[in-house]
């Protein structure tokens, strides 16, 4: 697995990015440019289990919930690869890799730093996909805003 991480200045207030994030009509907007259609089953309560599919493909990872600040910090790690909407799992490319979304907020500006491990082949996809996401979050955050 290979970290990655980024980072984006957003003109809205931590609450603000982090309702971006998490509610499920704009998370399939900003999560669809990584994987399209994707979208999120479960809780983000610590402890518990949520799922990431894409129903364009059929493919996901399982992930725990290790830890949440509510509206500051998230960190998930995926406990397995699935496709069919969760029914069977898959090669274990995703399996083990942790993923932290952390938000911190000076002056009505919040930063969000994300870090996520990937398997080495998805590098340069993740590299060029990535800040467009990171973009759209930003865009659906300020015009809440």
């Amino acid at each position: 697995m290979k970290e990655m991480q980024f980072s984006i200045q957003i003109h809205a207030t931590k609450k603000n990015v982090w309702n971006t994030l998490w509610q499920d009509e704009t998370f399939r907007q900003w999560a669809s440019i990584i994987d399209p259609e994707t979208y999120m089953v479960g809780e983000l309560k610590e402890g518990s289990e949520v799922q990431f599919f894409s129903a364009a493909n059929g493919y996901g990872v399982t992930s725990l919930v290790e830890k949440v600040v509510e509206g500051e910090f998230l960190l998930l790690r995926h406990s397995a690869d699935t496709q069919q909407t969760g029914k069977q799992t898959r090669e274990k490319q995703w399996t083990g890799g942790k993923e932290s979304y952390t938000l911190t907020e000076q002056d009505g500006t919040t930063t969000l730093n994300v870090a996520f491990e990937v398997p080495a082949e998805l590098e340069e996809y993740f590299t060029k996909t990535y800040p467009k996401a990171l973009e759209r979050v930003k865009e659906l955050a300020e015009s809440k805003g």
